[in-house]
């Protein structure tokens, strides 16, 4: 039995638990969601590595998963452009079953192997790109056949499962395993196995883009001023990059574009 469907011994009777029991157990179970990363680390760090390697030379990070792996990597690719101002091509999402079932369940279709190998093709890959693999299982047959796919086109190919062992990891060149153990609720994998797959998704592109030049110092230098908030956040970092105020911020940024690395350089340019 696969260790995210075993029963947790903790939570054997939280129908008969108060509110306040039940929110410290699940809270207590997430704090050890975190922990677990520990353990996979070393294996992170090999994933950055070589998601930044293909970024540096116009390459693709290609997640694929299903289910609720697989809504946590629609959402990670989500937020790629708005944080780090990258084409919204450069992290893509596969979630078996497509854009409907990012929304509304469709479990069945984790286990079509033609349908992860047909999809995975329809995005045209080429060795340049890097397919990651998730799933908390790690036996998803969608997900299988997506990376086995992405090594016949010479991808490099990751995986990131919550038990061991499992398929994916042995098909992947890098594999990463966050043994998070059984759940609160036995077999909920949104739980512990999602809240740490959120995380070393958010781990492995925040790093790579800091790597391949989309952050300065510690901040979003690509931002675009898409609302009021994006905006005011953007005036903020001229400012701080430049220690001006932020009326001269605002007026540098609309002097060049409202393009951050713009405004900086032409502020650098008037005070050599």
């Amino acid at each position: 039995m696969s260790i995210t469907e075993k029963r947790n011994p903790k939570t054997t009777h939280i129908d008969r638990m108060d509110t306040m029991s039940m929110l410290k157990i699940i809270n207590e179970e997430n704090m050890n969601s975190v922990k677990a990363i520990d353990g996979a680390i070393e294996s992170i760090e090999k994933a950055v590595e070589a998601v930044s390697a293909a970024l540096a030379k116009g390459g693709r990070l290609i997640y694929a998963g299903a289910g609720t792996s697989g809504r946590i990597a629609v959402s990670d690719a989500a937020e790629c452009p708005p944080t780090f101002g990258v084409d919204c091509n450069t992290v893509l999402a596969l979630h078996a079953g497509g854009r409907d079932a990012v929304f509304k369940a469709a479990e069945g279709i984790e286990d079509s192997a033609e349908a992860g190998r047909a999809d995975l093709l329809a995005l045209d890959i080429t060795s340049n790109d890097v397919v990651m693999g998730i799933s908390a299982s790690g036996n998803a047959s969608y997900v299988c056949s997506v990376l086995l796919t992405a090594k016949e086109k010479g991808c490099v190919t990751i995986s990131l499962s919550n038990n061991k062992p499992c398929k994916i990891a042995e098909i992947a060149d890098i594999p990463i395993v966050v043994i998070t153990g059984p759940e609160v609720i036995t077999g909920s994998t949104r739980m512990k196995a999602g809240n740490s797959q959120k995380m070393v998704l958010n781990m492995i592109t925040t790093c790579a883009m800091v790597k391949t030049g989309h952050v300065y110092e510690n901040l979003m230098i690509n931002l675009k001023p898409t609302n009021i908030k994006l905006r005011k956040r953007m005036i903020g970092i001229v400012e701080a990059i430049c220690d001006v105020d932020e009326e001269k911020a605002l007026a540098l940024l609309e002097a060049n574009d409202f393009v951050i690395r713009k405004a900086v350089a032409a502020y650098e340019a008037e005070n050599k």
